[in-house]
C-alpha cells in the first residue's frame, strides 16, 4: 500500500523559518530509518505558500492566484511517499517521527489510489 504522508504547515513554516540543526539531524536519522526499512520512496520539504501559486479551474477558465494562502493549517509544508503493508504500519512510523515543527504540528496520512482501484465499478 502506498501512502502520502503530509506534514501540515504552521505559522513558522509559512514564515520561512528553517528547522534547527537538532531537528534537521533528528529528521535525517528518521529518514535513514525509513530508507533502511524499505518504506520511503520520496520525501521533500516545501517552500512557504508565499512562493507558490494556485490555479483555479471553472470549465475552460483558469484563474491564477499568487500566494501566500490563508488557512495555514490546511497547507502542506512537506511530504513523504511511503510503501507500507497497511495503514497501521504507516501510523506506527509517524508515531516514531520527530515533531517536524518547533511547536504543535500535525501529520496527515492518505492512501494513494492504485490502478487496481479503477478496475472495479465505483461504489455509491
Amino acid at each position: 500500500m502506498r501512502v502520502m504522508v503530509l506534514v501540515k504547515a504552521t505559522k513558522d513554516s509559512e514564515a520561512g523559518l528553517m528547522p534547527s540543526a537538532e531537528l534537521l539531524e533528528a529528521m535525517g536519522r528518521f529518514n535513514e530509518d525509513l530508507i533502511k526499512a524499505g518504506i520511503m520512496r520520496a520525501g521533500e520539504g516545501l517552500r512557504p505558500s508565499s512562493q507558490g501559486k494556485r490555479v483555479a479551474f471553472d470549465g475552460a477558465g483558469r484563474t491564477v492566484t499568487d500566494g501566500p494562502f490563508p488557512e495555514t493549517r490546511e497547507l502542506v509544508a512537506g511530504f513523504w511517499l511511503w510503501e507500507v503493508r497497511d495503514m497501521a504500519e504507516a501510523v506506527e512510523w509517524v508515531r516514531r517521527c520527530p515533531n517536524p515543527m518547533p511547536g504543535p504540528s500535525e501529520i496527515e496520512i492518505r492512501p494513494l489510489y492504485e490502478m487496481a482501484d479503477f478496475a472495479e465499478p465505483p461504489q455509491r
